[in-house]
């Protein structure tokens, strides 16, 4: 199905919204804010909100108009950013960029994950091991990754067609580099029997993250190899769990123009380890990560699990070590003490507040009062995520930024 001419016609005054947003003042302020607090020189601590399946509610895809898929692609993405613009006040900068990706999937491992789902869409499920066994494992095998260029060109001509004297179109390789192994351990062996495996069967676990590992790396090293990495350091890259990437210290000095791991960021985490203490988070996942990450200029590192026991081994272990994440659960005023001036706090609020069936704002706003004040002399960044539902009342995000935001700058003077 062709793209129509009223599509095209939609597509472009959507376009020109976002164009007339990018201009304004506010923008290069945000902009200028997060290379500041990137560089460990805040002024304030910077807001953000990445609803994530809350989109699903604030611009629901049953509201676009166009009908050819990858219309639709550029209309999704062209109404959320002028549903930021209108109702998520954060530091978000809306710049006239819009990035075509580079078409390129990758296969398996060799082994097929499994799952047992349940009724809700989006819901839980339980994962059925493919690695069962030692034999099981000669099973597996390095993934396929293949480039489709006909696809990727075709989208970027369609785009610069439609777009191409409103917003800067751009080609866009790969920019989210996730150093997340046991994220991928967990489907081949299941959460439980991973646990179990730390002391059960060490060997296969270790014989399984080397895999994995190995792995990563071949596929980074084929992606600068083939010129297929994108810098992700500008005004609307995100870091790994939260936070605008946007910096002056990537990439290295010494690029000329082809990108390298070392001109990029990485993000490293694992969330699957959260009830594992800091000796065996060590033997079975960070030592495993330390190579992958350290190719890379910078780093974030942690998402959702709390890393206030386990802050001294990613702070020895990762020279390059730039944003940290502290999780709700994790222990703020360790964070604090820890990260000091030297790296990036990355404070990720309770969604729940303003997620659950009756917000509590008044609990929203304490505990960001609450983390300024630990965190103060700190580089903050606040991020709310993790948001799945808003009961479908949008303005729940708008209150949250304001709110934060405000706080943000009058805790600055």
């Amino acid at each position: 199905m062709p793209i129509s001419a009223e599509e095209k016609r939609l597509l472009r005054e959507l376009a020109w919204q976002v164009a007339e947003a990018a201009e304004l003042p506010i923008q290069t302020e945000r902009i200028r804010l997060w290379r500041d607090s990137n560089a460990l020189v805040p002024k304030r601590a910077m807001i953000l909100a990445d609803p994530q399946n809350g989109w699903n509610e604030l611009v629901p895809e049953s509201t676009l108009k166009c009908q050819n898929p990858f219309a639709r692609t550029i209309e999704m993405t062209l109404r959320r950013t002028i549903f930021r613009h209108q109702h998520i006040h954060d530091d978000y900068p809306i710049t006239k960029i819009y990035p075509v990706e580079i078409s390129i999937h990758k296969s398996s491992y060799g082994v097929e994950n499994k799952y047992v789902r349940s009724d809700y869409k989006n819901g839980s499920y339980h994962i059925e091991p493919s690695i069962r066994t030692f034999d099981d494992m000669k099973k597996l095998r390095p993934a396929v990754i293949e480039v489709d260029w006909e696809t990727t060109y075709k989208r970027m001509e369609l785009a610069d067609d439609i777009l191409g004297d409103i917003l800067m179109v751009q080609l866009r390789g790969v920019s989210f580099c996730r150093c997340g192994l046991t994220r991928i351990l967990v489907h081949m062996r299941g959460l439980d029997q991973m646990m179990l495996d730390i002391y059960d069967k060490p060997e296969m676990l270790h014989e399984l993250m080397a895999f994995l590992r190995d792995e990563q790396l071949r596929e980074y090293e084929y992606y600068e190899t083939k010129g297929l990495l994108s810098l992700n350091n500008g005004p609307n890259s995100f870091t790994g769990s939260g936070g605008i990437a946007h910096t002056d210290d990537l990439p290295s000095k010494d690029f000329t123009g082809r990108v390298r791991m070392k001109d990029m960021f990485a993000w490293g985490e694992s969330q699957e380890f959260v009830g594992v203490g800091p000796k065996q988070f060590y033997e079975f996942v960070l030592e495993y990560q330390i190579p992958i990450l350290k190719r890379f200029g910078l780093v974030d590192y942690g998402c959702c699990e709390p890393l206030d026991k386990k802050f001294d081994l990613i702070i020895d272990n990762i020279p390059n070590l730039r944003w940290v994440s502290v999780s709700p659960w994790c222990d703020r005023k360790v964070a604090a003490e820890k990260l000091g001036n030297r790296y990036v706090y990355v404070y990720k609020p309770n969604p729940s507040r303003i997620c659950s069936p009756k917000p509590d704002f008044e609990a929203a706003e304490k505990d960001i009062r609450e983390t300024l004040e630990i965190a103060r002399g700190c580089s903050v960044h606040i991020v709310m995520k993790d948001t799945h539902t808003f009961f479908n009342q949008p303005e729940r995000i708008t209150r949250w930024t304001d709110m934060a935001v405000r706080m943000a700058e009058d805790m600055a003077q």
